[in-house]
């Protein structure tokens, strides 16, 4: 009995970590499809989005990651917005890896896509 006493803080701690680098995958490959789809909604509406190609990326970004806190995301949008020229999408989001109410390290991930105007 004293040896399960003192494997389950281990054996908790250590499916509360998995549990929790579940969480910040998902967030990223949230965040790397909602870059993406804002490359993708700026690409194709270089002159013909309301208000401007600039506000439809973005907008398209925080549409495509609405499980994160939009409060907390990032977006830059970087182009000349003349045809063939590459529009760059940069998303960014802070995560934390947080085990039982410490956390154990913390950053920003930051996603880019880039693609070209049609």
């Amino acid at each position: 009995m004293v040896e399960f006493a003192i494997i389950v803080p281990v054996l908790l701690t250590v499916v509360l970590a998995i549990l929790q680098l579940g969480v910040v995958y998902n967030n990223w490959v949230t965040l790397t499809d909602a870059a993406r789809a804002g490359a993708r909604r700026g690409a194709v509406c270089r002159t013909g989005c309301s208000p401007s190609a600039s506000a439809a990326t973005v907008n398209a970004v925080k549409n495509s990651a609405a499980n994160l806190n939009q409060a907390k995301l990032g977006v830059s949008v970087t182009s000349t917005w003349v045809q063939g020229t590459d529009v760059k999408v940069e998303a960014t989001y802070p995560w934390s890896l947080n085990i039982m109410g410490i956390v154990v390290t913390s950053g920003t991930m930051k996603a880019t896509t880039s693609e070209r105007l049609e």
